[in-house]
């Protein structure tokens, strides 16, 4: 696949207008990508099969996929053969066909995962930290990068698409809940991550909100394809979200849809509150300090999740209390068919969220809304870097999930 025509967006270059006049070359690209991503979504698809859901003559499809064959980005499967006619060739997408980098700046970590084509995660790396500086995470990728590099081929390097990036926005915002010196959580507002990035890597850099990331990580890799629309919560160190509508990711004017942290809910006392405030992994680091045990292990060893005790039985209750609350508001807006939940904790730990929160949300009054089916994510804690990683992916190699989800409706 040419990557002049492949719509490279990456450190300022120019993306294609939507409503641009097609070309020769603009209609070769996007038939490729429609091609790649029917492969991706329908697996073992055959020449026919591919033809018939594209609506291109079986010609162009052949002539489409011997030259992607040829460029390493699909392989063929073993012959399936029939009752009668020729056997039919099942394609898929070759894994080392491309690779792509997703890069996670949360409040408490960062995450650098190396994922192929296919979505595997083939490497990753973790930092833990008090907070975030713009220092310190130039460092981290530089040497994540340069680690994870070196586990691939000379040629599988040449095949590195980009890294993308999932990070909170306005991160100078959060100074007293991350316990930071102001003068170090201001320095964010000066900078700009793709240029920093693109600074110390050689090829392209894309960002999203972390949240949206995560949600995006849902829709194309997770539970995501059983539902045509859902809201998505990840429990991070602040809980957020993002919204799927008609299998498509909408992220809103400002990218920010799924912003559930700020919706209104009550405290424990009855107090106007915030679901952030009532919903967060720093809610409950803020219960280990008043023990006088070590938050910070919560980001650095999973198997502290499973030393907490009666801490960790009443984080659950109230995180479930003020999900169960949140989830009914998002559905009396939009008549979701799903609710999927996620966090940055062992499956284990999410599984028991998901149960308390459809226990509370059962106690709750729901007259007038169709209660929604509650989902523990599949994707897991690495939601939030694998949706970063898919970026590159969707902007050079495959339709836009938007594009994509809707076409094939």
């Amino acid at each position: 696949m040419n990557p002049d025509i492949a719509g490279d967006e990456g450190q300022g270059a120019r993306p294609l207008h939507p409503g641009g006049g097609a070309n020769q070359l603009r209609v070769r690209a996007y038939n490729e990508r429609l091609v790649l991503s029917l492969v991706r979504r329908n697996v073992g698809l055959s020449k026919a099969d591919i033809a018939r859901l594209s609506g291109l003559s079986a010609q162009t499809v052949s002539v489409i996929m011997r030259a992607l064959e040829k460029d390493g980005l699909l392989k063929r499967g073993d012959p399936v053969r029939g009752k009668v006619g020729k056997p039919s060739i099942p394609m898929a997408l070759d894994p080392d066909g491309v690779f792509s980098f997703g890069l996670k700046i949360g409040r408490r970590s960062a995450e650098l995962i190396l994922m192929d084509f296919v979505g595997t995660v083939r490497g990753s790396l973790n930092e833990a930290y008090k907070y975030p500086t713009p220092d310190g995470i130039r460092k981290f990728v530089r040497a994540s990068v340069e680690q994870l590099s070196r586990g691939l081929s000379t040629m599988h390097r040449q095949r590195i698409a980009g890294i993308g990036i999932a990070a909170p926005f306005e991160l100078w915002n959060w100074v007293e809940e991350v316990g930071a010196p102001p003068e170090d959580m201001s320095a964010w507002r000066e900078v700009d991550l793709i240029d920093i990035i693109g600074e110390i890597v050689p090829f392209p850099v894309f960002q999203q909100n972390d949240a949206t990331a995560a949600c995006g990580a849902e829709l194309v890799f997770g539970a995501g394809p059983n539902y045509s629309d859902f809201a998505y919560f990840f429990i991070g160190s602040f809980i957020g979200g993002g919204v799927v509508l008609n299998q498509a990711l909408y992220a809103g004017k400002t990218g920010n849809a799924g912003a559930f942290g700020s919706m209104p809910v009550p405290s424990r006392s009855g107090h106007p509150s915030q679901l952030i405030d009532q919903a967060s992994i720093f809610v409950l680091e803020e219960m280990l300090t008043r023990e006088g045990r070590d938050p910070a292990l919560l980001w650095k060893d999973p198997d502290y999740w499973h030393q907490l005790g009666a801490t960790l039985d009443l984080w659950i209750d109230h995180t479930a209390r003020g999900l169960a609350i949140a989830i009914t508001s998002v559905c009396s807006v939009i008549d979701f068919e799903a609710v999927i939940v996620d966090g940055g904790f062992p499956k284990d730990v999410c599984a028991r969220i998901v149960d308390a929160t459809r226990k509370a949300t059962l106690k709750l009054d729901l007259q007038g809304i169709a209660p929604p089916h509650i989902e523990q994510g599949a994707v897991g804690s690495a939601a939030r870097a694998i949706g970063a990683a898919s970026l590159p992916l969707f902007s050079r190699y495959l339709l836009d999930q938007n594009v994509l989800f809707k076409q094939m409706a």
